[in-house]
């Protein structure tokens, strides 16, 4: 029997169903494990990544997902550190609701979101804030509702604007449905998510297009009630690719750090310094500075149509 087999949910005992990591087992995977597999759009390609590797990229521009659940609040995430491929870090300061940052950070820059430094245009890079929006989702690939629940974190530039035609970023689109008549829930929908192409660094619009199935329906409503679907929402990128979180560290207020683009990202040229302007939430923020795997630790990374992919997914 293989190992993908041995380890089925068919064949999985019923004492083992509901299983979390013992000691014995924390003790000889050095501490943490994440299995955690998530949906990447850096450098404006769909990329399925399990446990921080790169195990498939996709062709097709884009990709059919249903949205199994959000995180209500739009969040933060801060990187103190300028970005080193050979020295991956987690962020040092985040916020799940984007008013105050998570009990677990280890370096938190403020009380509260609305005072911190580095929520004030200006403290990153092109009069950028430092400390950027996002949002994060529970997905599911739309050929395989009953599949892995995956994460999906989104720029601020795929989560605020307005809609142009039927391309609409998320909040516009989450719109769009609430207006229908009786109003359209994202969970009952089969979402396409579509590159804009026009973007400089990563973007996404989304537009409906279809009904999911009675059946569909009660599996997605089963899906959003898994331990999976919740870390999907609560988790950062780094904690869900198991990096290991930051050392305390003072970080003097006033002092904005040096945050480097994400390699997906055209430069810009430098802008004019400019006063230091009141926080509000900026549609033009760029993208999440994620950290990625170090050179080499991924494994050799797939390419090709979905179809042929998904089939694999599991055997990663």
């Amino acid at each position: 029997m293989s190992n993908i087999t041995l380890f089925s949910p068919a064949n999985v005992p019923a004492f083992a169903r509901n299983n979390e990591l013992s000691d014995t087992a924390k003790a000889l995977t050095g501490g943490s494990v994440s299995n955690t597999k998530r949906i990447s759009i850096k450098g404006g390609v769909f990329r399925l990544v399990a446990g921080g590797k790169e195990v498939a990229a996709i062709d097709d521009r884009h990709l059919e997902v249903i949205i199994v659940k959000a995180a209500p609040k739009v969040s933060r995430i801060f990187y103190a550190a300028k970005y080193d491929a050979d020295n991956i870090t987690g962020p040092d300061c985040w916020s799940n609701d984007g008013e105050r940052p998570d009990p677990s950070a280890s370096n938190k820059q403020a009380v509260t979101c609305m005072s911190c430094p580095m929520n004030i245009a200006g403290s990153g890079q092109n009069n950028s804030r430092a400390c950027r929006y996002q949002q994060r989702l529970a997905v599911v690939l739309a050929n395989n509702p009953s599949g892995d629940v995956m994460q999906l974190t989104l720029p601020a530039t795929s989560v605020f604007g307005k809609e142009e035609g039927d391309k609409r970023p998320l909040q516009a689109y989450a719109r769009y449905l609430a207006v229908q008549n009786p109003p359209v829930n994202p969970e009952q929908i089969v979402t396409e998510m579509r590159f804009d192409t026009k973007a400089k660094s990563p973007k996404l619009f989304f537009k409906p297009t279809r009904w999911l199935t009675d059946d569909e329906y009660e599996i997605i409503k089963e899906q959003a009630e898994s331990a999976d679907a919740q870390r999907a929402v609560v988790m950062t990128v780094a904690q869900s690719d198991g990096v290991k979180p930051n050392a305390p560290k003072m970080v003097l207020a006033g002092k904005p750090p040096v945050v480097e683009a994400e390699e997906d990202e055209v430069p810009a040229k430098p802008a004019a310094k400019k006063a230091k302007a009141a926080p509000v939430a900026d549609a033009e923020d760029e993208p999440e500075v994620r950290k990625e795997v170090a050179k080499g630790s991924a494994v050799p990374a797939k390419k090709g149509k979905l179809a042929d992919l998904v089939s694999d997914w599991d055997d990663e």
